[in-house]
C-alpha cells in the first residue's frame, strides 16, 4: 500500500472517532512514518522494529498540571511498514484503526495495564 493510501486510512480512522473525543484532541500531531527509529524502540522497550506499530510521545492529559504550557505538540506515530507486515491485505484498515485508538488511549492517560484490564487487547 502506498504512503498516500495509508495516510488516508489514518485520516479516516481519526474522522470516525466520536465528536466528543475529537474535540478533546489538541496539541498532538498524528503522523505516519515508515519505521520506528532506534530511540523510539528503546523508549518502547522493543527489540525488533517490525513489532512496534505505533507510539505516543508526550505527556498524557491525566498527568498535565497547571503549569503545562509552552511545550511542543505531543506526537502519535503510526509505523506503516510494521503495520503492513503484520496484516493481511483486508486487515490493514482495522489495524490502523486499532493502533490509532491504542495510542490515543495513551494520550488520554490510559496505560497498557489498564487497556489489558478492559479487554482492549
Amino acid at each position: 500500500m502506498d504512503p498516500d493510501a495509508f495516510s488516508r486510512l489514518v485520516s479516516d480512522a481519526l474522522d470516525a472517532l466520536p465528536a466528543q473525543f475529537r474535540r478533546q484532541i489538541a496539541n498532538v500531531a498524528i503522523v505516519v512514518e515508515d519505521w520506528p527509529d532506534e530511540e523510539t524502540l528503546d523508549l518502547a522497550g522493543v527489540d525488533r522494529r517490525e513489532e512496534l506499530l505505533g507510539f505516543y510521545y508526550g505527556i498524557p492529559l491525566t498527568e498535565r498540571t497547571h503549569d503545562y504550557g509552552l511545550v511542543p505538540p505531543d506526537k502519535i506515530s503510526l509505523f506503516r511498514e510494521p503495520i503492513l507486515r503484520a496484516c493481511g491485505a483486508g486487515e490493514v484498515r482495522d489495524c490502523v484503526r486499532r493502533t490509532l485508538l491504542h495510542e490515543l488511549a495513551h494520550y488520554f492517560g490510559i496505560d497498557d495495564n489498564r487497556l489489558e484490564e478492559i479487554g482492549a487487547y
